[in-house]
């Protein structure tokens, strides 16, 4: 990655510093009062070929590295920009997708005006580690609400564990957040095998449970999952949504719990 950026940095130099050789070149050629400085001889003309404008590059750069950082650091800011505004446009366009789809599990008040969305996997390590902070907030925050995004992105295991999930969801929507704190908080890799377990022990007959497996909608709501979080340029877990901004990684209970108060205020001021 290092050595590609450092390539492209090379390149854009190289074309900055041809340019502004054709355009010296150029201006003064176009002026037949003008004398032609030696920078413009033939002889000088046809030595500064590419080969001898990159050496030139090349030994700026070495000799002044600082300026590869300030190319990094502008080229970094500017798609930090970009990345925050389409974030910014997907909050306000995929709402319903956000806040109302019918297959994201719920945890917490249903009707709460104040809700946290997090995309994860049951693999996730972090995510394991961030179940107790989501249990606190709940239990402490009556007037707020989890959404949960099944977002399977560790590989076949995830996928299968979630489709379980998923089922279960249809048939005991009622014992969604149980399943779901079981299944999160279990030792040892989430599969197939373990989210049934899971399931059975909260009642939900397999048969039944296996049948609702196999529906077609599961998998095109995952894609669906997999598209807004593109657009929201999530890549891993957990990542949230709390208000108007979208946090990656386990922030922590404290953090959490001051952007949900955040979401609270804000939504008192307009009456939502």
């Amino acid at each position: 990655m290092k050595n590609a950026f450092v390539i492209g940095i090379l390149g854009v130099a190289l074309s900055f510093a041809m340019l502004a050789f054709g355009f010296v070149a150029g201006g003064n050629l176009g002026n037949a009062e003008a004398p032609i400085p030696q920078v413009v001889t033939a002889r000088t003309a046809e030595q500064l070929d590419r080969t001898h404008i990159e050496q030139i590059v090349r030994e700026y750069l070495v000799a002044n590295p600082d300026v590869l950082i300030e190319v990094q650091t502008a080229l970094e800011t500017r798609r930090d920009e970009e990345r925050r505004l389409a974030q910014a446009e997907t909050l306000e366009r995929a709402r319903e997708l956000i806040y109302n789809a019918s297959y994201d599990g719920l945890i917490g008040n249903p009707d709460a005006k104040v809700s946290v969305v997090e995309f994860f996997d049951y693999n996730c390590t972090y995510c394991r580690q961030a179940l107790p902070d989501m249990e606190k907030l709940v239990r402490d925050n009556p007037d707020i609400r989890f959404i949960m995004k099944e977002f399977p992105i560790l590989g076949p295991d995830s996928i299968k564990a979630h489709v379980v999930s998923m089922a279960f969801r249809t048939l005991a929507p009622e014992k969604y957040a149980e399943f779901h704190t079981r299944l999160l908080g279990s030792q040892g890799r989430a599969n197939e095998a373990a989210a049934i377990r899971v399931a059975r022990s909260l009642g939900v007959d397999e048969t039944a449970l296996r049948e609702a497996m196999k529906n077609p909608d599961i998998s095109a709501e995952f894609d669906k999952t997999y598209e807004l979080a593109n657009r929201l340029s999530i890549t891993g877990t957990p990542s949230y949504i709390v208000g108007d901004e979208v946090m990656f990684g386990a922030i922590g209970h404290q953090t959490l719990a001051q952007k949900i108060d955040a979401a609270r205020e804000a939504c008192a001021a307009v009456a939502c």
